[in-house]
């Protein structure tokens, strides 16, 4: 188990999806036969001026107005993702630069597939609990895409959330412990020049999801002498609906535990947004003493499991910005066509 020298924990939080919306059944009329029912209901879409910096600039934003810290003492800024904007140049100075913290930070773009923001939150637990600072803003974000007709473009949404992670005296929730747990397990990839990434289908499942997720769970509750029973709330990386469902089963949680944070029906999957906008989603709902599980899933393949234990600072600081059940709620239907043109899936040349 991995633990910090000095207590760390989050000191802000903050979400962002986009308002734009494909429901499947539009998907579902362009590439299916009608008799499959699709996934999920709809997924959050980017609009033409949106990408994986301005997403998690919005999110960063919503993190600093609930940390009130000044940005200039955030000593490192990190984003996970997929899809950076660019192939060479960070999103990371972008982000950094949006939001006040250049120029004394260090910054840098990380990518593990849909665990990069864990990632991020992995790596900023060991810079402020070795006390070389005492603030670094993690964020997981993505645009994600899926190639048309094939499953994945039903389930590859668009949003993001960031964490300020910094001294457990001053955060609303404080890590108890966490587990990174990986192999080389090939599930999920995409080549150079390659602009849709492949998929094992079926393999995903058994030997990369479902065995990570609870591999790493299930070391992390052992060596803090945790069960189930002692979270309230239960977050997983969410693919689909069955998956994280299934696993939360496999662990022995109850449905209850895992609905606060369950949002993929709604905004799909965001890659490496995906189990921390549902942990933003869980923070939004939870009380001093709660105690919350999260655990992250990247292809490839990986997760990192966390305990964190809910403070009392909860509750003056979350209504400090826009609640992510109020991103879900904001919300705009388009059809595919409009969608396919956002998405730049019309090549013109």
């Amino acid at each position: 188990m991995l633990k910090p020298s000095r207590p760390v924990g989050i000191v802000g939080y903050g979400a962002y999806i986009p308002r734009y919306r494909l429901p499947a059944v539009r998907i579902a009329e362009v590439w299916s036969d009608g008799r499959d029912t699709p996934p999920i209901e709809e997924k959050a879409v980017p609009g033409l001026d949106e990408d994986t910096a301005t997403m998690s600039i919005e999110a960063a934003r919503n993190a600093l107005a609930r940390a009130c810290i000044d940005p200039t003492r955030i000593r490192a800024v990190w984003v996970g993702s997929e899809s950076h904007p660019y192939a060479v140049k960070p999103t990371s100075t972008i982000v950094a630069e949006a939001i006040g913290a250049v120029p004394l930070t260090q910054a840098a773009d990380l990518e593990f597939a849909c665990k990069a923001g864990t990632e991020a939150i992995q790596a900023a637990i060991g810079l402020v609990g070795s006390n070389m600072a005492d603030y670094a803003l993690c964020i997981g974000a993505d645009a994600a895409q899926g190639r048309p007709g094939d499953a994945l473009e039903y389930t590859t949404g668009a949003g993001g959330a960031a964490y300020v992670i910094g001294p457990a005296e001053e955060s609303l929730a404080v890590f108890e412990g966490s587990v990174s747990y990986v192999t080389d397990t090939p599930d999920f990839w995409r080549r150079p020049y390659a602009h849709y990434p492949s998929h094992g289908q079926r393999f995903t499942g058994e030997p990369a999801y479902f065995h990570h997720i609870t591999s790493a769970a299930r070391q992390l509750l052992d060596e803090l002498h945790l069960q189930p029973a002692d979270f309230r709330y239960a977050v997983f990386h969410q693919p689909n609906v069955k998956f994280p469902q299934r696993v939360a089963r496999m662990l022995g949680f109850r449905p209850e535990q895992i609905e606060p944070g369950l949002l993929v029906n709604w905004i799909g999957n965001t890659y490496a947004g995906s189990a921390l906008l549902g942990f933003s989603a869980v923070l939004d709902a939870a009380e001093p003493g709660d105690r919350i599980l999260l655990v992250s899933f990247g292809s490839g393949a990986g997760s990192d499991a966390f305990s964190v234990m809910v403070t009392d600072c909860i509750r003056d600081r979350r209504d400090r910005a826009l609640h992510t059940q109020d991103y879900i709620a904001r919300r705009q239907p388009i059809d595919y066509a409009t969608y396919a043109r956002f998405r730049g899936k019309l090549l013109m040349s």
